[in-house]
């Protein structure tokens, strides 16, 4: 077959040259120009899809210098941060998610003694560290460590954070006894004041004792007021003993129900018979703590019966009988928080920030030492405790502990 002309000047001649006919000749010059424009096209696709690649090398390589200068300075920030945690006097032991060490650092190596990458947590665990008497603190090699473990949202791992405490309990134990020793001297003047009123007024007693003459009537009234007196100053002696051993924490595990259940036991007979009344709201949600559960009952009772104080001082002055006291329990972040709340007389400002002080008491039969006791019980727990009150309005006190369940 000939080959087409390759211009439109040249189709006359072609179409003559050739005898074709006009029609013909028009088909020609209608596919020729059909294929010059698509020819147009596919050139001007071409040179914008040149142009495009251009863009795209260009924001390649611009993107790859980026993601280079980022893992360059990944590399320099994982670099110092290798050198902090090697620095760092706490230990970091890192675990992956199914508990196995992947890293650890020199203070970690050295307080765990060597652990290795691979070992398992839980084993360590069982191994080397002994649950303190505090939650979360451990006894490992005749250390006392703090471990808290934070998970790793990101990577689904955990980290484990070991802090030496040794030194620090024994700087806070020593001035926990230079405190004691320093109120001891306060604490036998005020003892000797305290107890020269109802010594002499038992003395006193006791001698008309002596008094044959007195009916047995009278006899039994005053051997009852000589029995009460003597009983305020045993009590007296009791709590200045327990105010100057200080409290020892006990391993002992209970729940805050049954703790709930023996303080409802021992304080609502107190509270019925002084028309007052008592309520229990429990929201610990099966909240376990860890501990010595007489001395927490010792000091809850003595908040409860502060309370049924102020109530009764209250509906006395202005004849009310609309007493309440309330103990309740609910959960907060990383542990519980136990309220005492009563509508009682209330305090000023003053009362409320000496409540603590060791013989400072507002009432005439107190010894001033229940609530010192209490703080000092509720801070051996690794608790803290605080008081909110007005004048008229009532009183609420709040304990807050850590749980071991929180």
């Amino acid at each position: 077959m000939p080959s087409l002309p390759d211009s439109a000047q040249t189709l006359t001649a072609y179409a003559q040259s050739h005898q074709v006919s006009p029609d013909e000749a028009l088909r020609l010059a209608e596919a020729f120009r059909v294929f010059s424009q698509a020819s147009d096209e596919l050139s001007s696709a071409y040179s914008e899809l040149q142009n495009q690649v251009a863009r795209l090398t260009e924001e390649l390589a611009m993107a790859n210098g980026a993601l280079r200068q980022q893992y360059q300075e990944k590399e320099a920030l994982t670099e110092r941060l290798s050198l902090l945690l090697d620095a760092l006097p706490a230990g970091v032991v890192v675990l992956d998610d199914s508990g196995c060490v992947v890293q650890v650092n020199p203070a970690a190596s050295h307080l765990l003694e060597g652990v290795k990458v691979g070992a398992g947590w839980t084993a360590i665990q069982a191994e080397v560290l002994q649950p303190g008497d505090t939650p979360g603190e451990y006894l490992c090699h005749e250390r006392r460590l703090a471990i808290a473990v934070t998970p790793l949202d990101s990577a689904g791992g955990r980290i484990v954070l070991l802090h030496d405490i040794t030194e620090a309990q024994d700087l806070k134990a020593q001035a926990e006894r230079h405190q004691r020793l320093a109120a001891m001297g306060e604490m036998a003047a005020q003892l000797a004041h305290q107890l020269r009123t109802p010594l002499a007024a038992a003395l006193l007693y006791a001698g008309n004792l002596e008094n044959t003459a007195l009916s047995p009537e009278a006899h039994a009234a005053i051997a009852q007021k000589t029995v009460a007196r003597l009983k305020h100053i045993e009590r007296l002696i009791q709590d200045m003993l327990l105010f100057a051993r200080g409290e020892a924490l006990g391993r002992e595990q209970f729940s805050v129900t049954d703790l709930l259940a023996e303080l409802t036991q021992d304080f609502e007979p107190l509270a019925q018979n002084s028309h007052v009344r008592f309520i229990v709201n429990d929201e610990s949600a099966g909240a376990v703590l860890m501990g010595k559960r007489k001395s927490l009952v010792s000091a809850l009772t003595s908040l409860l019966e502060n309370a049924l104080q102020a109530v009764i001082e209250r509906d006395h002055r202005e004849r009310r009988e609309d007493g309440c006291v309330e103990i309740s329990v609910q959960r907060e972040e990383g542990g519980l928080l136990l309220m005492v709340e009563d509508n009682g007389c209330g305090m000023d400002k003053v009362t409320s920030a000496r409540l603590f002080e060791p013989f400072y008491t507002t009432r005439s039969d107190g010894t001033g030492l229940g609530l010192a006791i209490a703080r000092g019980v509720v801070r051996a727990h690794g608790g803290s405790i605080d008081v909110v009150s007005s004048p008229g309005v009532g009183a609420r006190f709040s304990v807050s502990l850590p749980c071991l369940n929180s």
